[in-house]
C-alpha cells in the first residue's frame, strides 16, 4: 500500500498527530509505560525542525491528538497546554537532528527492551523477525542515568547511525521510521526481538 498523499500542510500534520496519539495508546496496551518515562515524536511537516511530543506525566492509554505538545529547536513549547518531559527534548531533538531523514522516534522503557539492554550487546539473527535488525541497529554503550543535556542526546544520535534502531546500555530501546507508524512498529517487534532472545538464552544455547 502507498503511503497518503496530502493536499496541504494542515493535513498532513493532522495525520501525524493521529498517528502519534495512536502509537502511544498501542504502547499503552503493550505495557512500555513506566512512569513519566518514555517517548515517541514526529516532526512538524511545515517546520522540520520542531517536533510533536507526549505531554510530561500523562498515562500513554489516556493521549489524544489534543494533548500533545509542539516543540522547538530550543525546547520551547510553541503549541499545547503541558510541560515537556526534559531527556524527551534532550534524546530526540539530537536524534531528529542526526538523522534528518527519520519523520518520527520512539523510545520507551519496555520490560524486555531494559533488560536485554543490560547486556550491552547487539540482538542476534534467531528468528525470522530478529532478521530485521541484523546489521541494522546500534549499540549506546555509556549510561549517565536520566538523559538531561543534549550532548548525551548527541551521542545517542551518533550511536544509532544510519540504522533503524539503538539499544541503549542500562536504558531500553530506540527506533525512528519515515512515518510514525513505522518507528512505533520497529520499536514493538524490537522489543518483542529482545523477548525472544532472552527466553531462549535462558533455556539453553539458540542457534542462530
Amino acid at each position: 500500500m502507498l503511503p497518503p498523499t496530502f493536499d496541504s500542510v494542515e493535513q498532513e500534520r493532522l495525520h501525524r498527530k493521529q498517528e502519534l496519539a495512536a502509537a502511544f495508546r498501542l504502547f499503552g496496551k503493550f505495557g512500555f509505560s513506566e512512569g513519566v518515562a518514555g517517548h515517541i515524536t514526529a516532526r512538524d511537516p511545515e517546520n522540520p525542525r520542531w517536533f510533536w511530543v507526549n505531554p510530561f506525566g500523562m498515562s500513554f492509554t489516556q493521549i489524544k491528538v489534543s494533548d500533545l505538545v509542539l516543540v522547538d529547536h530550543d525546547g520551547n513549547v510553541v503549541e499545547g497546554n503541558h510541560p515537556v518531559n526534559r531527556a524527551a527534548f534532550c534524546i530526540h531533538s539530537e536524534v531528529h537532528k542526526a538523522r534528518e531523514d527519520a519523520v518520527a522516534a520512539a523510545h520507551a522503557h519496555s520490560v524486555h527492551g531494559k533488560a536485554f539492554s543490560t547486556l550491552r550487546r547487539r540482538l542476534d539473527p534467531l528468528t525470522q523477525d530478529a532478521c530485521a535488525f541484523f546489521e541494522d541497529h546500534g549499540l549506546y554503550e555509556d549510561f549517565r542515568g536520566v538523559v538531561n543535556d543534549t550532548e548525551e542526546g548527541r551521542r545517542i544520535g551518533e550511536a544509532l547511525g544510519p540504522h533503524k534502531a539503538v539499544i541503549l546500555a542500562n536504558h531500553g530501546l530506540l527506533t525512528v521510521g519515515q512515518s510514525v507508524a513505522e518507528a512505533a512498529w520497529w520499536f514493538i517487534t524490537m522489543e518483542r526481538s529482545c523477548q525472544a532472545q532472552l527466553l531462549a538464552m535462558a533455556a539453553g544455547t539458540p542457534y542462530p
